[in-house]
């Protein structure tokens, strides 16, 4: 998995070369040192041209610029995150327009999270007909960052889909289980009744969703600078 992510972001390290003279994307002017507003721009422009969203990336190069994280550090998680991008593409069966820029996001979101390629496929086909595919991955992929083993966490999302929920309650998921696990229902200090949301996860590295994952934007994949 890491080799397949590795492969598809360092696809567009030969773009650099071509970049080094080009004009830097006027977002990153300034806020950036020049050699990272270089090499992010031909990241940008090659995962633009392969029909991928690019607000992550350059979100991804601000937050490190913002943060002073070291150029080559910069430049490396802005191609973790196009990796990401391009796998998720490709689990959903090709890029934007075909697939929305959003569940591509969302997609590379739960990558990042933990789950393999085919895991994200499968959430997104359960959820092609009656759901959003990108909630249905925010959620996947926020349930492996609260430590539900990726395994578990789609067959939460595929059962809830399948059992008629509504997007509202796919969207609970993470909260519920949360409860679940602390031993009741904390709004209203009662006991879960949900079995299926007794779990023991793998609480770890845990990378919980950045903002309030029903509000209908992705995620930003995080790979650590």
């Amino acid at each position: 998995m890491k080799s397949l992510i590795l492969g598809l972001a360092l696809s567009g390290s030969a773009a650099l070369s071509l970049a080094a003279q080009g004009t830097p994307s006027p977002r990153l002017e300034g806020r950036v040192p020049p050699d990272v507003a270089r090499a992010v721009t031909a990241i940008v422009d090659s995962a633009s041209h392969a029909g991928l969203p690019v607000e992550l990336l350059l979100r991804k190069a601000l937050e490190g610029g913002a943060k002073g994280i070291p150029n080559d550090r910069i430049i490396g998680a802005v191609r973790v995150v196009s990796g990401q991008l391009a796998a998720a593409a490709k689990a959903l069966d090709g890029p934007a327009p075909k697939v929305e820029p959003e569940a591509i996001e969302a997609g590379a979101f739960a990558i990042n999270a933990g789950l393999s390629p085919d895991q994200v496929h499968s959430v997104a086909q359960a959820a092609r007909a009656s759901h959003s595919q990108a909630g249905a991955l925010r959620t996947a992929g926020t349930l492996v960052a609260i430590g539900v083993p990726p395994g578990r966490a789609v067959a939460l999302v595929e059962g809830r889909i399948r059992a008629g929920g509504s997007a509202a309650d796919v969207l609970q998921l993470p909260q519920q289980v949360q409860s679940a696990v602390g031993g009741g229902d904390r709004t209203r200090g009662e006991p879960s009744r949900d079995r299926s949301l007794h779990l023991r996860p793998r609480f770890g590295r845990a990378r919980p969703c950045p903002r309030p994952c029903g509000d209908g934007q992705a995620p930003a994949a995080q790979p650590g600078h």
